[in-house]
Order: C-alpha cells, then structure tokens, then sequence
C-alpha cells in the first residue's frame, strides 16, 4: 500500500508561482513513477508531468517551460514547480504513483489561478 499526500496549493495571480509537494508513504519502494494530474469543473482528469525512479519526466505541451516535476533520492517526495501561471490551470492537482499492480491517488490540492 502507498498513501499520498500532496499540499501547496492556493490562490494565485496571473503570471505567479506555486509549489506543489506530495509525500509519499507505505511501500514506496514499489514506486516506479510518480506523476501530477488535475482536474478543472467540468472536465475530466488529464496527465500533467510524470517522472520516473531514474528520473525521466515529461510533460503535456500545455505546461512545457513552465512546470518542472523533480523528487528526492528517496523518492518520498514529488514536486511539481509551477510558474507563470495562467487562468486555466486552475483545478485540483492530485499526485499519482505506479506500481506493478495499482496506481495510487492522494486526495487532491486545489490551485487557483485569478486573472
């Protein structure tokens, strides 16, 4: 079993920064991924950033050279650094880790973007 909890989130203006962070607890050594999605009202769930245990990341197009994901050697800890951030990338952003057998899901940090 693997328990997530991300924190950071809150209210921003255009153009600012926020930093997500997701603790990771339980089996992690299971972990082979961790990964950032979110969901905005009205819309389904979508892939942001994913970064894997040799620390391979990507990202959707729609947050390159502004999102950058990084974890710590241990791998209990995932971030998401996020900067200039625009209007539509507010929703709630849950963090995600792999497993063989499952994905796992923290319960989710709200981040909201003002204009």
């Amino acid at each position: 079993q693997v328990r997530l909890v991300e924190s950071g989130g809150g209210l921003v203006q255009t153009g600012g920064s926020l930093m997500l962070s997701c603790a990771a607890s339980g089996d992690i050594f299971d972990i082979y991924a961790t990964a950032w999605y979110r969901q905005a009202p009205g819309k389904q769930r979508e892939f942001v950033a994913t970064i894997t245990r040799g620390n391979t990341d990507s990202y959707t197009d729609s947050v390159k050279g502004r999102f950058t994901i990084s974890r710590d050697n241990a791998q209990s800890m995932v971030y998401l650094q996020m900067n200039s951030l625009k209007p539509e990338d507010t929703a709630v952003y849950y963090c995600n880790a792999k497993t063989k057998n499952r994905d796992y899901w923290g319960q989710g940090t709200q981040v909201t973007v003002s204009s």
